[in-house]
């Protein structure tokens, strides 16, 4: 079925939106904590090697937004975060949701002066994410918390997910800083036998996933980076490693890859820039006990 390309444009506002009062505000912060640890090489080489077929496709859909985008943006995100938070949803999905939007915007313009298509393809990009990561799923009108502007149909959202895939060519499943992180903490940790303790470790993991998603939202070219850099950058940032040819050899040690110390670099300012407005989520007692097991499996490699 042929998919109309101004779809959010030419529904009608009644069959879009209803005024939306009925939801409270819950405060709850905490974020779900997953992650995983793999140091086999030959799948680091399939990484970086995917990397480059996805940025040179990201190439042809660069990143520029006009100058109104950049508060519907922000305010986007917070969002979308809210709910995350809400619904303790995986790092990674926070990650791709951000992305699917960003990459929607870099390809097709929002109406000006309008806040209800900005917050559609919010609540379209997070379900999107959503049913990639996470094994439940909220339905798309329980997915609609912490008070938006708007409230839409099931049906509208399902459409404008229609339009979201087609407008990024169907690539949902894409390389994310958080497939190189675990294994570059690792692996720099490894070279100093204070901080190589399982315990260490996970803490690491936690904040690095923070840190990826903070500096995505902070680098409004983010884009532009390839992951492999943003998680470097965030690996070196955290361990108090400077960007060096000696600390990023230690990363990609046994692979025949390099990554690009001028993209590190970019990266690493951003987040020394940002440092101040970079708060870390705190960990709920879920992400304690999922860091316990994580910390389990850590220790058959140290």
């Amino acid at each position: 079925m042929a998919v109309s390309l101004n779809l959010y444009c030419n529904e009608a506002p009644n069959e879009i939106v209803v005024s939306c009062e009925a939801y409270g505000d819950d405060d709850d912060d905490n974020e779900s904590d997953h992650c995983s640890v793999d140091y086999d090489d030959d799948l680091l080489i399939n990484l970086f090697e995917t990397e480059v077929d996805q940025m040179l496709e990201s190439k042809v859909v660069s990143s520029r937004f006009h100058h109104s985008i950049v508060t519907a943006r922000k305010d986007a995100i917070q969002w979308m975060l809210k709910v995350h938070c809400f619904y303790r949803f995986r790092p990674e999905t926070a990650y791709l949701s951000i992305n699917y939007m960003d990459r929607f915007l870099s390809a097709r313009p929002l109406p000006q002066g309008k806040g209800w298509p900005m917050q559609l393809l919010s609540v379209s990009c997070l379900s999107l994410a959503a049913k990639m990561e996470e094994t439940t799923v909220p339905f798309l009108l329980d997915l609609q918390i912490m008070k938006p502007r708007f409230l839409f149909k099931p049906k509208t959202v399902q459409r404008m997910e229609v339009l979201v895939m087609q407008t990024l060519n169907w690539r949902l499943r894409i390389i994310t800083p958080f497939d190189f992180v675990h294994c570059f903490i690792a692996r720099i940790s490894s070279c100093f036998s204070d901080s190589h303790q399982p315990n260490r470790l996970c803490h690491l993991f936690s904040l690095a996933s923070d840190l990826i998603i903070n500096t995505c939202i902070a680098a409004i070219d983010s884009l532009d980076y390839p992951p492999s850099a943003i998680a470097a950058a965030v690996a070196l940032w955290i361990t108090n490693h400077s960007v060096d040819e000696q600390n990023l050899g230690h990363l990609h040690n046994g692979v025949n890859q390099v990554i690009n110390t001028g993209m590190v670099k970019k990266i690493y300012k951003v987040i020394e820039g940002k440092r101040s407005s970079l708060k870390l989520t705190p960990r709920s007692p879920t992400c304690v006990l999922e860091a316990a097991l994580l910390c389990k499996e850590i220790a058959k490699y140290c």
